[in-house]
């Protein structure tokens, strides 16, 4: 039931994901959400963020910001990474993880969108194809449209877990046939 709101793989935090094995696995294209994403909301990119952007160019990524913000914030965030972005994107309409990719010149199989909300980051991702990792939010301070969010997504990420626990369970007894 909740499924459509799954993510691919759920981490604590953007900067702990494995994005050298991303490559190798054939990934091109990272398609990035930025407010407790990549820095708290509002914040400008940190020596983290930046350093961060450096390692993806240098391992080959083709790398596009897409916000729900208006151009300014997503410009301002975007000064010290360069790369494409896309502000005003509606998510979770497609429309603009497509344009991303476009953009990126990549296509679902070789792109992975990483962002920190389940109803408009995943679900859009995964209407588009995407494969997408969830991080938990960077900063506990949230505009209270998203707050009241959290409180569902707490609903739907119980079940998340709940099924990869059933999935271990089956894939256990299918080890030992």
């Amino acid at each position: 039931m909740f499924d459509m709101f799954f993510p691919d793989r759920y981490v604590a935090s953007t900067y702990v994901i494995d994005f050298e094995k991303l490559y190798e696995q054939g990934y091109r294209g990272l398609i990035f959400d930025i407010d407790n994403t990549l820095v708290p909301h509002g914040a400008p990119a940190d020596g983290r963020a930046v350093r961060l952007f450096e390692r993806l160019k240098a391992i080959g990524f083709r790398c596009c910001l897409i916000s729900n913000n208006q151009e300014p914030r997503v410009k301002m965030f975007n000064e010290k990474i360069q790369v494409d972005y896309v502000y005003n994107a509606h998510k979770p309409s497609t429309k603009n993880y497509l344009r991303a990719m476009e953009i990126m010149g990549t296509d679902p199989e070789t792109t992975v969108f990483i962002g920190d909300q389940l109803f408009t980051d995943v679900w859009g991702a995964k209407r588009s194809g995407i494969p997408s990792i969830l991080v938990k939010p960077i900063h506990p301070k949230e505009e209270i449209q998203i707050v009241l969010k959290r409180y569902l997504e707490k609903i739907v990420l119980f079940f998340y877990r709940r099924s990869l626990t059933r999935e271990k369970k089956v894939e256990k007894r299918h080890n030992l046939l």
